[in-house]
């Protein structure tokens, strides 16, 4: 006999082999156990969930004579007739290859004649939704109205497509993609029956790649088994796969989470001379930085990638070197380069430049780039060492005062009092119900003030940072901050932000400010009215 596939070889026969799915499992027992058979059901869902295999499953049970728990027994004789492919009780559609009127026809005439061998006729049309609206159109009054001998299972992986006039008549059933935990017990047991020894990181890895697919997750276990000559390891799926070797993927990411811009394209050079396409050098990179962020996240992290200790130790390595936000930011701008890769005419180019993208925050002026900038210089500042600065004080011995004796020859002398100049660092006193109105030369001094008082505090470093390239005027006696940077913008109007500047400004005698925003490259008319309203202070001035 011809060697059979993982997928059909082990393929389940009864409920009680079918993986997950029991919210479907149970209903069909019982309605089996009832006797309450339905006419149509329709099976939806994604690929290699079961789909198929429980219409047949569930084809069967429905003819034996004697089902165990809602499963055919499989030695009755219907069960024994029902096995033959050639008995025409059990029909299986592919409506893919049969999706004309004219095989619809033949069917609502077929459909007529009693079952040979059980008590119902079951019709399987698989992918149901490629049928053509006239073929849905010829087996509308029949799948409506069957005989009482007839039964029908649609199956299909896109039941959008089908017309309401059809699923209105369908008992329906949502198929769900199968848990990881339960595709690796589905694994081990079919390596198990066939004698291939495994590691559970490499059953982890085949999991993994079928997606919630039960047949695909067992075609790639029929991959892995045949390639490997003994144990099956974690770097034999590996290698079936086709992905990067996975400390090349972790030294390129690491480049790219940490900055260096030429380590990163040199590493996408040397993987992609390696005969590794573009496409799934990216794949490889979004899935080791899914990794990082569930090692960063979960306390459990281990045991949901299940992943080699070394392996495993490389990727925590790198996580705790990067924040949650730089990791976040790399995986949008590479999923968002996988998607343009399906209509660039280089994808190479394309990798490339999103590598460069990635490694090179300085040069991207979106805000969640600025933010991470911003996040890595309050990183800096909090793990910078504190300097002590200590001061030697000098005491000055004072000469003898005069006593009653007469005047000493050491009696102190007061020095002349000298005019006092002004001192553009001195904050401007205090009046009467407020600070005092400014002059024009204490204006002019007020924003580098500012600038200081923020570089000397240390916890306001981002802030300095933010306000350095800051234009300033004043209108009156509002002070009034410009920026071209909508993420500047936002960041000196967040509260704690805000309050400080005002803080720090009423201490310098201005007791109202704003932030605005002005594009780049002002206007001449912008500039004029500027200049107006600043020649022409305490002016009501009206532009029309």
């Amino acid at each position: 006999m011809a060697y059979l596939a993982f997928y059909r070889t082990f393929r389940p026969v009864s409920f009680d082999t079918v993986v997950r799915q029991e919210h479907i499992v149970r209903t069909l027992k019982n309605q089996i156990a009832s006797g309450k058979i339905g006419h149509a059901y329709l099976f939806c869902g994604p690929r290699g969930t079961g789909k198929t295999t429980l219409a047949k499953i569930f084809a069967r049970a429905i003819n034996c004579e004697n089902p165990a728990d809602g499963s055919p027994c499989g030695t009755c004789a219907t069960c024994k007739a029902l096995s033959n492919g050639a008995n025409i009780d059990i029909s299986e559609i592919d409506a893919a290859s049969n999706n004309g009127v004219d095989e619809m026809r033949d069917l609502r005439e077929n459909v007529q004649y009693p079952p040979v061998s059980g008590k119902y006729k079951v019709y399987i049309i698989d992918e149901v939704h490629m049928l053509t609206a006239s073929a849905f159109n010829a087996v509308l009054k029949t799948l409506e109205e069957p005989p009482a001998h007839a039964v029908f299972i649609l199956a299909t992986t896109e039941p959008q497509k089908i017309p309401a006039t059809i699923l209105s008549r369908c008992m329906r059933f949502d198929f769900k993609l199968i848990p990881q935990k339960d595709l690796e017990g589905l694994i081990k047991s079919v390596l198990d029956k066939t004698g291939k020894k495994y590691e559970d990181e490499a059953v982890a890895a085949i999991a993994r790649a079928g997606a919630g697919s039960a047949r695909d997750s067992l075609s790639i276990a029929d991959m892995c088994a045949s390639y490997a000559n003994g144990k099956l390891t974690y770097d034999d799926v590996n290698a079936v796969l086709g992905g990067a070797d996975f400390f090349s993927v972790a030294t390129l990411a690491e480049s790219i989470l940490c900055e260096n811009s030429s380590a990163a394209l040199s590493g996408v050079e040397e993987i992609l001379a390696t005969g590794k396409s573009a496409g799934v050098l990216i794949k490889d990179l979004l899935n080791f930085l899914n990794n990082c962020a569930i090692v960063k996240i979960c306390k459990n992290a281990r045991e949901i990638v299940n992943l080699p200790a070394e392996t495993y130790k490389r990727i925590d390595e790198i996580a705790s070197r990067c924040d949650g936000h730089k990791i976040l930011r790399v995986t949008e701008i590479l999923s968002k380069a996988e998607t343009d890769m399906r209509y660039s005419l280089n994808v190479k180019i394309t990798l490339e430049t999103a590598v460069l993208k990635c490694a090179m925050p300085q040069t991207d002026y979106n805000l969640d780039a600025i933010l991470g900038k911003i996040n890595a210089l309050e990183a800096r500042l909090e793990n910078a060492p504190i300097k002590e600065v200590v001061t030697e004080k000098k005491v000055v011995q004072k000469p003898a005062l005069q006593t009653d004796e007469g005047d000493s020859p050491f009696a102190e002398t007061k020095p002349e009092p000298k005019p006092v100049q002004p001192n553009m660092w001195e904050k401007p006193e205090k009046v009467a119900g407020g600070v005092r109105s400014l002059k024009e030369d204490e204006k002019q001094g007020v924003f580098g003030k500012l600038i200081r008082s923020l570089r000397t505090t240390r916890k306001n470093a981002v802030l300095f940072t933010l306000c350095m390239d800051l234009g300033n005027f004043f209108e009156g006696e509002k002070l009034i901050l410009t920026t071209e940077s909508e993420a500047v913008l936002k960041g000196l109007t967040r509260p704690d932000n805000a309050n400080f500047i005002a803080e720090t400004l009423a201490e310098l005698g201005v007791g109202d400010y704003e932030v605005r925003f002005m594009k780049k490259g002002e206007s001449d008319y912008d500039k004029a009215v500027r200049e107006l309203k600043r020649n022409f202070d305490g002016t009501d001035i009206i532009i029309k």
